[in-house]
């Protein structure tokens, strides 16, 4: 499937719903608010969140049988539905589970709905699997039912942050629901009157209790704080049930100041937003779990070799899916194929990256040898000696997220020796073996190269910007970073720190090489300019204030000589002086 950032707008285009409550039902005990609670949540939407009263489909009681249920979603699949809008559905009613041979399976009971007829329920499957028929690229369920069989994924974990516009250009389904199988559903007695706990909750939610700095509330958000409230309300003994089952963006419930961060063209402006912590997450499996496994084996000296396996695994399953055959470097060239292998390359090195960025955070002396041999053979069948070179060029891209992900989480640590060991890492030429290059120096190659190839500036939203590829990078990146490191507001400067070293470490590279001093200037070069204090002055004078005792120094950087620091920051200055971009 085409990867829909490249496609996506960062402002939603229409905002649907589908609002359903059913207190009396034909052959079914009663309910006494779920219709009440369905009622004011249309209204939150219209007053709270100027959602339009002809954009929600609101359906109760005698007309919400299982036909007008299916019929009132699946309208959603229609092609006058835009991908850039929002759909939110929720239901207060019954829930049902029942148990079949592979685990629970989980009901919503419409009004017309016969006891012991399963075929007359409706089976919350069938609206997962018909959401990929929907456009919308934020769909969120809100369930005032308790049920089970939801198959979640935790994508966005709560007390982390995302940037609010880069949300808006990622896929999602969400869901949230009032409880588990085993649970009943407390249809009263809750914050607001005549309403069940936890509608009442969810409508206070939405209308700016779960709201995070400058008033922002995503799903997540909203999501996290039903849960805590819920969870510790007297009056219930219900926890809710909530994560994504499909994709790993947000719907954004209210975002004042969006349209501001739209303006600028020329840089890529954007605001870091917090996911309120809940008080418990999800499982989450995968990613996660590799991630977890080797936290643990970076906590003992006696699991190198362990470590070293897990790695060794990744790395061979990197290379597998980023063969050749995979990735075929004499087809025809075009802006889909681009952003499609662009998509494809982060999924295949995702574990990887983050795995070496985790060596990299926490890793001791022992794992060096490590981390620099699998940064070599990251590089194994990535060469190719015929085919286009825009696509031999991007074959390094992983390799740009792997240098960039392991550099950052150094940073995030203060821990220059392993920044040290990546940079330096050694890395032979692809069409000469004999002649050796750092690793630092062969990806600020290759990163010039798909600058000169014009291929960030092909990306939607990045044609007109003064350093695509860091602009890029800086928001792919801080999700994952995010999730693994806890980085919070710390990450833009983690990032910009880590472009000045990398930069500054390349450059004296090409010093001592008796080359041109020059390095890959990254988001810190316009902050240079509009700043006197930006990220490469800081840390020239951090280098300036302390010299010999500078920790990039004692680390082994710039060869441990603060005088060979000092003449390859002065030149580097003067070429970030001389940029020409304002």
């Amino acid at each position: 499937m085409r990867d829909l950032r490249f496609l996506l707008k960062t402002h939603y285009t229409r905002s649907r719903a589908l609002v359903i409550g059913i207190d009396r039902y034909k052959n079914i005990s009663p309910l006494e608010y779920a219709v009440s609670d369905a009622s004011e949540f249309r209204q939150t939407l219209i007053d709270s969140l100027k959602f339009e009263s002809d954009d929600i489909t609101f359906l109760i009681n005698e007309a919400a049988t299982r036909d007008a249920i299916f019929k009132a979603f699946l309208r959603f699949s229609h092609e006058d539905i835009d991908v850039d809008e929002r759909l939110i559905i929720f239901y207060a009613g019954h829930g049902s589970t029942q148990t079949g041979l592979r685990g629970e399976i989980g009901y919503l009971v419409p009004h017309d709905a016969v006891q012991k007829d399963f075929s007359t329920f409706i089976r919350w499957d069938d609206f997962t699997k018909n959401s990929e028929l929907v456009r919308a690229k934020h769909v969120l369920f809100i369930m005032d039912a308790c049920y089970g069989g939801l198959a979640l994924t935790r994508s966005i974990g709560p007390g982390g942050a995302r940037f609010l516009k880069d949300m808006m250009l990622r896929y999602s389904r969400q869901v949230l629901t009032a409880g588990k199988a085993d649970e009943v559903v407390a249809d009263s007695g809750g914050p607001l009157p005549n309403h069940s706990v936890f509608t009442g909750h969810l409508l206070e939610g939405m209308r700016g209790k779960a709201a995070a700095e400058h008033g922002v509330i995503t799903a997540s958000g909203l999501m996290a704080y039903v849960y805590n409230r819920v969870a510790t309300d007297k009056n219930s003994d219900q926890t809710p049930h909530y994560g994504h089952f499909d994709g790993d963006g947000d719907l954004i419930l209210v975002a004042p100041g969006l349209s501001a961060l739209e303006t600028s063209e020329m840089r890529d402006d954007d605001r870091l937003v917090s996911i309120p912590f809940a008080l418990e997450e999800p499982a989450e499996e995968g990613t996660f779990e590799k991630v977890k496994l080797a936290k643990k084996l970076l906590s003992s000296d006696f699991s190198s070799i362990e470590l070293h396996d897990l790695l060794a695994h990744e790395v061979r399953r990197f290379l597998s899916l980023t063969s050749e055959d995979t990735f075929p470097t004499s087809v025809h060239f075009s802006n889909e194929e681009m952003f499609d292998r662009i998509s494809r390359y982060e999924d295949a090195v995702l574990d990887l990256s983050l795995l070496l960025a985790c060596v990299s955070h926490w890793g001791k002396t022992i794992h060096f040898s490590t981390i620099q041999k699998f940064i070599a053979r990251s590089s194994d069948r990535l060469e190719s000696n015929s085919g286009l070179s825009v696509w031999l060029n991007l074959r390094w891209y992983p390799l740009i997220l792997n240098i960039y992900t392991a550099g950052i989480a150094a940073i995030d640590a203060q821990r220059f020796d392993t920044l040290a060991t990546i940079f330096y890492a050694q890395f032979p030429s692809e069409k000469d073996r004999d002649h050796i290059y750092t690793f630092a120096e062969y990806i600020a190659k290759k990163i010039s190269a798909l600058n000169s190839d014009n291929t960030f500036k092909k990306l939607p939203g990045h044609e007109r910007q003064y350093v695509p590829h860091s602009e890029y990078l800086f928001k792919i990146l801080q999700p994952r970073l995010d999730d693994t490191f806890f980085l919070g507001k710390n990450y833009e400067t983690a990032f910009d720190e880590f472009e000045v070293f990398f930069a500054l470490a390349v450059a004296d590279i090409r010093m001592e090489k008796k080359e041109t001093v020059w390095g890959p200037f990254g988001r810190f070069g316009w902050k240079h300019k509009l700043s006197s204090n930006g990220p490469l002055v800081k840390i020239i004078n951090d280098a300036n204030k302390l010299q010999g005792s500078w920790p990039p120094l004692k680390a082994g950087m710039f060869g441990g000589d603060f005088g060979r620091f000092h003449k390859v920051a002065s030149e580097y200055l003067q070429l970030v002086e001389g940029l020409s971009w304002f």
